[in-house]
């Protein structure tokens, strides 16, 4: 027997979920046949901290949306529900209740938590770094960015807006949390345009191909399902650990497309890495049922977004 064939590796599949690639098959496999063109630069905006943390004002922007139950299941186990998408950029005061939930986008329903806040809004991580002296102070407001399959409306319209809010507010430094695919891709092409105004940025994101191929100047990425870009369920040390990462790749990223990997895994099993929009693991009457479930849900976003936009 060869030195080679008694080596022990980790699976195949144990490595970054291929989310562009995965989502290209799925929507394919549903009967669409014009595949999404991601967006992908080669040169990258990167800017500097200006001043120490301990001295910066820092804003959190993210794509999860303000619980409203009128808008149907949003909570643990709630399906995609496109009625609870929003279309237009938003600030919250962060002296506010504050209840996020992401059931309006496409997460990793089988193995994300949807309950715990923390997984996708990293916000008592945050405090706790103000209190400990690591960050000045959190702008009052925290920032919506829209979910949008046009890029040009994201970086035309949106980021914007989000910019205005956060000269508003004199941010200095911010980060950025997307939780599905889409929003990896919004969250990337912000963080490009926030760098070009002059306020540096670390995008906290699960999807390192999405993110990666639009370019960024600090990318934190945690090999975990869409939904927990910030933390693990539950776990306030992982809370922590990954928004130091993140703090610390604001002060020491040297050039941009500086990726730091955090070291926490998701699990000692990484077939949950497989489960994701991954047809080859549905039968042929659940791909049915998906093509139905993604025409209504497309229907209902165009309605919501023609009343919001009027386009």
């Amino acid at each position: 027997m060869s030195k080679t064939s008694e080596l022990t590796f980790a699976p195949e599949h144990d490595q970054p979920v291929r989310y562009m690639e995965r989502t290209r098959s799925y929507y394919l496999g549903l009967g669409y046949e014009n595949p999404y063109v991601w967006a992908h630069y080669i040169d990258v905006p990167f800017t500097p901290l200006r001043k120490p943390l301990a001295q910066s004002v820092l804003g959190l922007i993210t794509t999860a949306v303000p619980y409203d139950p009128d808008k149907g299941a949003q909570g643990q186990g709630a399906s995609y529900n496109a009625a609870a998408k929003f279309y237009q950029p938003y600030q919250q005061s962060l002296d506010e209740n504050i209840d996020l939930r992401i059931a309006h986008v496409g997460i990793d329903r089988k193995n994300a938590n949807m309950e715990d806040s923390h997984c996708w809004f990293p916000l008592s991580a945050a405090q706790r770094a103000v209190v400990a002296g690591r960050v000045k102070a959190l702008s009052p407001n925290f920032y919506g960015l829209p979910t949008n399959r046009s890029q040009r409306h994201t970086l035309e319209i949106d980021a914007p807006q989000i910019l205005e809010m956060l000269k508003a507010d004199s941010v200095d430094v911010a980060v950025l949390i997307p939780n599905c695919p889409i929003c990896h891709q919004s969250q990337s092409l912000l963080a490009r345009y926030l760098e070009s105004a002059g306020i540096p940025t670390v995008v906290m994101g699960a999807a390192k191909d999405i993110v990666e191929y639009c370019g960024v100047p600090r990318f934190l990425f945690s090999d975990f399902p869409l939904g927990n870009a910030a933390a693990r369920a539950n776990d306030l040390a992982s809370q922590d650990l990954n928004f130091e990462l993140a703090m610390r790749l604001l002060e020491s990223a040297p050039a941009p497309r500086t990726t730091v990997q955090s070291p926490l895994r998701w699990s000692l099993d990484p077939s949950w890495k497989l489960d994701y929009s991954n047809l080859e693991k549905m039968s042929s009457q659940e791909i049915v049922r998906l093509r139905e479930e993604a025409e209504r849900a497309r229907i209902t976003a165009r309605e919501l977004r023609v009343n919001s936009l009027g386009a």
